[in-house]
């Protein structure tokens, strides 16, 4: 890679990865006017997310942990890999607002999505921690299975959440019918 494609990279890194770690600090700490952990909770129950703390949990280590990882370039694919199982899920959540973000889209959860997968396959760049400490992850079959395994979690919380957002919907129109 050229010195202006690592830079390049690195500025793309560092950008996407503290953007999402704040994410993640508004969840975790409740920082940047964020809900903190309570509130997510509050959030995603009524969301239908069951077990509540354990949604809260893989979205704060996939935005803050993933995120930060990112950013410093250490760990990279594990890094990737959370925030791409974050950002699905939040796709997920923001989908029935449509696209645009001014109406709770998802189209910051898709950006950084794409972000993920991109250094996910292409690495961090020669500017990282993981290439200053000689960090030899194989990168991108490490970050395919780790991202896989995000979506497979991401798939079955879906599915828990359809059933539990219908099993909600059921009694409410069976004490309508005459």
């Amino acid at each position: 890679m050229t010195v202006t494609t690592n830079i390049a990279l690195l500025i793309f890194r560092v950008i996407i990865g503290l953007t999402l770690a704040a994410h993640g600090a508004q969840k975790l700490f409740g920082w940047f006017g964020g809900p903190g952990p309570a509130g997510m909770s509050q959030i995603l129950r009524k969301q239908g997310y069951k077990p509540v703390w354990f949604w809260v949990s893989l979205a704060i280590v996939g935005e803050l942990g993933g995120g930060l990882s990112f950013a410093l370039g250490f760990l990279t694919p594990l890094g990737a890999a959370g925030i791409f199982g974050a950002m699905v899920m939040a796709i997920r959540t923001h989908w029935k607002n449509g696209f645009f973000l001014p109406k709770g889209g998802y189209e910051y959860a898709l950006t950084q999505t794409i972000a993920s997968l991109t250094i996910g396959l292409i690495g961090p760049g020669s500017y990282a921690l993981d290439t200053l400490f000689n960090i030899a992850l194989p990168e991108v079959p490490l970050f395919g299975a780790l991202a896989g395994a995000a979506l497979l979690v991401d798939l079955i919380g879906i599915i828990i959440i359809a059933r539990n957002t219908s099993a909600e919907v059921q009694p409410e129109s069976a004490s309508k019918a005459p």
